[in-house]
Parts: structure tokens; sequence; C-alpha cells
């Protein structure tokens, strides 16, 4: 069984941007793939992405390409058994990390959504390897998803805190102050 489940739109809230990522289901397990355009600071910032998983929605690797403003981007990371490699670097403290969390799109909040399924009032912690807006290194980043009610969840991270709206696909659909979108399923 593989092909398109769904596909998620946004917009940034906080700036300009917009990001369009596609889930699709394949033999041995889930592919994020998306486009993310932004500006920041007057540099403009367009990246593509795919992110693999396993049926388990554990995170295995993930590709990234694009440019920032005048500097070529091209990025792959990969999990191994020592954590996780950035272009064959292998990335401190990221050895117990089974979700990733790319910093430029909230594509990948859906990943322990779906993994961990939080059901109540209990916050459901992880510990992501965060590849840092520098776009250059990757960093151990606590977090914890606790469902407040069927499409509301609060997310924490470290000296961070806010909503997410999630769709039932699992895709974020409102994060306060930084994205808003939809999702065709």
């Amino acid at each position: 069984m593989s092909g398109t489940v769904c596909t998620a739109h946004w917009r940034r809230i906080d700036g300009e941007g917009t990001d369009r990522c596609t889930l699709g289901s394949a033999e041995h397990g889930w592919l994020l793939s998306g486009q993310a355009a932004w500006r920041e600071e007057e540099v403009e910032t367009e990246l593509s992405y795919a992110v693999r998983c396993d049926r388990e929605w554990r995170s295995l690797s993930a590709d990234i390409a694009g440019r920032r403003g005048e500097e070529e981007i091209a990025l792959r990371l990969l999990r191994g058994e020592e954590g996780w490699m950035l272009n064959g670097v292998l990335q401190p403290e990221t050895g117990g990390c089974v979700d990733l969390d790319l910093c430029f799109t909230p594509a990948t909040n859906l990943l322990p959504i779906r993994r961990l399924v939080p059901d109540g009032p209990i916050p459901v912690p992880v510990v992501a390897a965060w590849l840092v807006p520098s776009l250059d290194a990757m960093r151990p980043l606590a977090q914890s998803y606790t469902r407040i009610d069927e499409d509301d969840y609060a997310y924490d991270s470290t000296g961070y805190s806010t909503r997410l709206r999630v769709h039932p696909t699992g895709f974020v659909t409102q994060y306060s102050g930084l994205w808003e979108g939809w999702v065709d399923a």
C-alpha cells in the first residue's frame, strides 16, 4: 500500500512565509514531503524537504535542499545507533531522539502526535532532534504534548509554550502566533 494520504497548507502569522506538506504512505512507513518559503531580515529562503518514518512514526531520515539568500542548502539527516548525523557528522547528545523537529515547518509536529497519541491531560514528553534555525547543527530539544480536547494540544519545549489546533490527520492547523493553515484530506 502506498500513496498520498493528505496535504497540509500553512501561512506564517509572524512574517512572510508559506509551507505545504504532503503525507504519503509507503510499503515500509511514511513520507512527509514539502516546500517551505519565507523571508526574514530581507533574506529569502526556499527549501524542499522529505522526512521518512517507519510504520510506528519513528523518524528515520530527512533530506533538505534549496537556498537561503545566495547560499545553496543541501542537508542529509540520518538517525543511526549513536544518534543523528547531519551530512555525515554525528550530532552530540541526539542518541535517544526518536523524533525529528525541523525548525522551519510545523509539519514535523505530526510525527510525535501520531506516534504517541496523547489521550488526556497528562503531558507526554519527547526529546526531538532539532535542526536549529541556522541549519548547521542538530540539538536535543525536550518537548511535551498534552491533549486538551479532540482538536487542541498544549505544546511545551524549553522556554516556550503554545497551543496547537490539530486536524484529525495529526497535522497542526493552528500554531498560536506562528502558523495557520488547513488540510486537504
